[in-house]
């Protein structure tokens, strides 16, 4: 079973369940996908569902950070709530030293040296990376890579 047919199960679970939160973080994904495939007239993979699922993860991270900077627990909490939702339709992530071992072996690959080539790198790992890792993480080991 695909992922978008895992979200439509689970969508369906929810609503036999009467699970409101979580019934209303699928629906918020659903409408994302459907967001896509209508502006880009393309029908969605596995590999830009979790794209799409990273990029919600994020900005519930974001909206998380504001929420406790201005005292507002309860929205933060709901924020947190969403995101572990999300969080199930991601694929086991890489851990930090899988994702350093991966870098290093894409910037020997290219030849990259030094922070002039991060923009070359990042383009190479964000396709093989994509959905495996946090960017943020990868990111930062990019630049220790090229650094050193």
């Amino acid at each position: 079973m695909g992922l978008k047919e895992q979200i439509t199960e689970d969508m369906k679970t929810a609503m036999r369940a009467k699970d409101s939160e979580r019934l209303g973080t699928i629906r918020l994904l659903q409408a994302a996908m459907k967001q896509k495939e209508v502006d880009e007239r393309v029908t969605l993979d596995d590999a830009a569902i979790v794209a799409i699922v990273d990029k919600l993860i994020k900005q519930r991270k974001d909206s998380i950070t504001a929420f406790e900077g201005a005292g507002r627990q309860d929205l933060a909490d709901k924020e947190k709530s969403e995101m572990a939702v999300l969080q199930a339709y991601l694929p086991e992530r890489m851990s930090a030293d899988e994702v350093t071992a991966a870098v290093r072996a894409i910037v020997a690959e290219l030849g990259a040296a030094g922070p002039g080539d991060m923009g070359k790198v990042m383009g190479v790992v964000k396709t093989r990376l994509a959905g495996k890792a946090d960017m943020g993480q990868v990111s930062a080991a990019v630049k220790a890579a090229l650094a050193g």
